[in-house]
């Protein structure tokens, strides 16, 4: 009997702390286009990631700027990507908020990935940025 109770008191503490660390990343909204846009709002808790990628037809002609707007007073929060060639990226964001994006972007094609991060992922986060 005993043995029966410690066997399930392990078994319990196991599926707690592997609910704990098996927690990842989570999409919390994706954004695509080819245009000048702002995006619906969207709510995260700090911190959390955008994950880009810009794509083009034409190699030197393309370009993507990206700006973070508070959703709920419409004020600029930030500049969050200027680039002028393909690639793709990741920036990190300690503050969570309901948010925009402002793009404007000229001959190209970009993906806007906002994924939600536990404090351990960011702990362990290192950019990726262009290699230009």
């Amino acid at each position: 009997m005993a043995r029966r109770r410690l066997t399930a008191l392990l078994i319990c503490a196991l599926g707690v702390v592997a609910a704990g660390t098996g927690a990842a990343k989570q999409l919390v909204t994706e954004f695509r286009g080819t245009g000048n846009t702002t995006t619906a709002s969207f709510q995260v808790e700090g911190p959390w990631i955008l994950d880009w990628r810009l794509d083009g037809d034409y190699e030197q002609m393309i370009a993507l700027d990206v700006q973070l707007i508070d959703a709920r007073t419409g004020k600029h929060v930030g500049s969050v990507l200027r680039t002028k060639y393909k690639g793709n990226g990741v920036r990190l964001f300690e503050e969570g908020g309901r948010y925009q994006f402002r793009i404007s972007s000229s001959l190209a094609r970009w993906t806007l990935k906002v994924e939600q991060l536990t404090r351990e992922e960011a702990e362990l986060y290192t950019p990726r940025n262009p290699a230009r």
